[in-house]
């Protein structure tokens, strides 16, 4: 079974999560960014989600992390599902 660990930032709007995307583009510390601005309880952590199994999160979530090419890419988002908008960073998948 597919497996990933990312840090997300989740905001309730999508102006938000673009604001906060234009930043962490300029070089912002996600792990700031997460602790100050994410709604999620893994804030604390900097927005570290761990280690999860593909089908484990919500399916837009889901789909962004395990979509093919998504380690390339250095951030993905704004990614809406029913909680609202996130910026993920996908630390490793396998």
């Amino acid at each position: 079974m597919a497996k990933a660990s990312a840090l997300h930032i989740l905001v309730k709007t999508e102006k938000e999560a673009l604001a906060l995307k234009a930043k962490l583009e300029k070089g912002a510390d996600f792990y700031q960014l997460a602790k100050r601005h994410s709604m999620c309880p893994s804030k604390k952590q900097g927005g570290d989600l761990g280690e999860f199994k593909r089908g484990q999160m919500v399916k837009p979530f889901d789909n962004a992390v395990f979509a093919k090419g998504s380690e390339d890419k250095p951030l993905i988002g704004p990614v809406k599902t029913r909680f609202g908008y996130h910026l993920i960073k996908v630390l490793y998948k396998s």
